[in-house]
């Protein structure tokens, strides 16, 4: 039974390649497919930040293979945030999930192939949002994402107090919910191709 909002249906999904995948049998022919519920399972929630972080993803590696489905283990990502600032390492656990890209916790590799670690860095020189390099060619493409361009409409702002003081009666918050997501949903459907909130350099 799907008990997610309908619009998770609707949203684009991303194909990846994973070599290591492939060599261990998990899948025979090395593809692998995520949903944006998938993401959401992984991350315990939908908002701006989840289904942006899905989205620069999304957009970045379209950018990098434009022909082929992006490789996992082969992608490096660096952010201008220390990794503690922000929301920093929400959006650098959704674009680890895809990308297989980590810090330092990530796999190790066999006989020094497919590692993971060190595929990501925070506290880097760069002005963008999120920086993803493909490894093999040097390639490079700068995300820029501004959730701001779709605002909190006024009434869910309005719920914002009872609910975050647990004040708020049942309909409340299930009203505040229903916003929430209607937000969401105008950033992954409705901007999707809106430059002003996401582009890619």
């Amino acid at each position: 039974m799907n008990n997610f909002p309908d619009f998770f249906a609707q949203v684009a999904g991303i194909t990846t390649f994973d070599p290591l995948a492939l060599t261990l049998g998990v899948v025979s022919d090395g593809i692998i497919k995520f949903k944006y519920t998938q993401i959401v399972k992984s991350a315990g929630h939908s908002c701006p930040t989840v289904a942006g972080a899905y989205l620069m993803t999304l957009k970045a590696l379209d950018a990098l293979y434009p022909l082929k489905p992006a490789v996992r283990g082969e992608i490096k990502v660096e952010f201008k945030e220390d990794l503690e600032d922000g929301v920093a390492g929400v959006i650098a656990n959704v674009i680890s999930n895809i990308t297989g890209a980590t810090e330092k916790s990530g796999f190790k590799g066999l006989n020094g192939r497919f590692a993971r670690h060190s595929l990501m860095n925070f506290n880097s020189d760069i002005n963008s949002s999120a920086r993803f390099t493909r490894t093999d060619t040097g390639k490079s493409v700068d995300v820029y994402y501004n959730p701001s361009v779709v605002p909190i409409k006024p009434k869910m702002q309005e719920l914002m107090r009872p609910v975050m003081s647990q004040n708020a009666t049942n309909e409340q918050i299930k009203e505040f919910g229903e916003l929430w997501q209607e937000r969401v949903k105008r950033i992954l459907i409705d901007n999707f191709d809106n430059q002003a909130m996401i582009k890619v350099l």
